[in-house]
């Protein structure tokens, strides 16, 4: 049986890797022949690209894998991605999956998903996922992730994902140039350069200098078709006076920094395994804004770490306040067996982190909202993406290079870069621009 005309259905949980790696089954599969159809329509095959980062994204991996059993039983159900490369092959099978696919199989999708089909087997030959380009184009599109890393050294008390993704892997600069040339010539105009663990690409080849990220964002950089860079979520202590001089050298940088945080208590960090201090944070924060003009600064906070006491939260709560991020990730903690946290004392009861969560999530939107105000009145770039209505009139929604959504005039068209003035609008987490 070949994939022609066969039905394929893709659901996509977790992070901007599993979001990219989804994109390129999904390209493999139309390039064999396959029809992709959306996830609630019933398909020959349903594809879940798991995720595992927490409990409940193992739940939700679970509820979808079952669900889409129910909805049309003679299908094939692929389970791909962290799921099954925590849980193990028996509980993935306890959902009804009949395909198993890890993180470094997803480039085979396409054979495996034949070999099934055709012969009930699967391709023993391991694959290199970082060895290639992935997209070809994605039509359509003006914002673009690319996945340019994989995997994590860092081990951090509370996480799952270097059992999932393996240690760190980078791609070769001239794949991810390969790549973004495809792209950019079908539209794209706004890439985000994306990994597992970002702050350690080039790590991975005793080689490669300890500027490695660095190059590879200027050589990008070089490329006439791309139009923006945004870059993933970054470790604080990759921001160095050197680090963020050079970055403000380079244009087409989004000053929108994703500095992961986890906890703005010092003990709290440790017990994370977190290798930094909240002073050594909050010097990051200060070099980049002193090289960048009021840069978009977004974080992740974990409530409810095992030992986190009532002082402790306040502390970390505190320097959040006092950093001033413009938007802010807030997790409850979830056990995840296996990791050392899973093991330490004095679990905190879910009634006690979801207050802490009530607070901070208040806090973070208070931040959002001031941010965007010092905004109001100024010029900027808005690339416009997709339409809608705001205010009773029909609009393009967009984002600023610091990642303010924002409205412009329909008339303006879509994928184009609009430039004109920030003003508030009715909706408070949304600006519209006076072209």
């Amino acid at each position: 049986m070949e994939l022609e005309n066969l039905k394929i259905a893709f659901h996509t949980l977790g992070c901007k890797v599993n979001i990219y790696e989804s994109e390129v089954m999904m390209q493999e599969a139309q390039r064999a022949g396959a029809v992709l159809v959306p996830f609630t329509e019933k398909a020959d095959v349903y594809v879940v690209n798991t995720c595992t980062v927490t409990n409940t994204a193992d739940k939700k991996s679970r509820s979808y894998l079952r669900r889409v059993r129910k909805l049309n039983p003679d299908a094939v159900v692929a389970a791909c991605g962290c799921f099954p490369e925590t849980a193990g092959e028996e509980a993935v099978r306890e959902t009804g999956a009949d395909l198993i696919i890890g993180n470094r199989d997803k480039e085979r999708f396409v054979r495996i998903l034949s070999d099934y089909l055709n012969r009930g087997i699967l391709p023993a030959e391991p694959a290199d996922e970082l060895k290639k380009p992935r997209l070809a184009g994605l039509s359509g599109h003006t914002r673009a992730d690319v996945k340019v890393q994989d995997g994590c050294n860092q081990f951090c008390s509370y996480c799952i994902i270097p059992y999932a993704r393996g240690r760190i892997r980078s791609r070769a600069v001239n794949d991810i140039l390969e790549e973004l040339e495809a792209l950019t010539s079908c539209g794209v105009q706004e890439v985000v350069l994306t990994g597992i663990h970002l702050s350690s690409y080039g790590k991975d080849d005793p080689e490669a200098p300890d500027d490695a990220l660095l190059r590879m964002i200027e050589a990008v950089h070089a490329l006439p078709g791309v139009k923006r860079i945004r870059l993933g979520s970054l470790e604080p202590r990759i921001v160095t006076e050197e680090f963020a001089a050079r970055l403000s050298a380079l244009d087409k940088i989004c000053p929108h920094f994703h500095l992961s945080l986890q906890s703005g208590c010092a003990e709290t960090l440790k017990r994370m395994n977190r290798h930094y201090t909240p002073e050594e944070y909050r010097k990051s924060c200060e070099i980049l804004r002193q090289y960048f003009d009021d840069p978009a600064i977004t974080t992740d906070v974990i409530v409810g770490f095992p030992g986190e006491t009532d002082e402790e939260f306040e502390s970390s709560a505190r320097f959040v306040e006092e950093i001033g991020f413009y938007e802010l990730h807030v997790f409850r903690y979830s056990r995840r067996k296996g990791t050392v946290a899973d093991r330490m004392k004095d679990q905190i009861p879910e009634s006690v982190k979801q207050e802490r969560s009530a607070v901070l999530i208040a806090l973070g939107g208070r931040m959002s909202q001031a941010y965007r105000m010092r905004y109001e009145g100024k010029k900027a770039e808005v690339l416009t993406e997709q339409p809608g209505r705001l205010e009773g009139e029909r609009v393009l929604f967009g984002y600023t290079k610091e990642y303010i959504r924002a409205a412009v005039p329909e008339s303006c068209g879509e994928n184009k870069v609009v430039r004109g003035k920030l003003l508030a609008s009715s909706d408070p987490e949304l600006m519209k621009l006076e072209v």
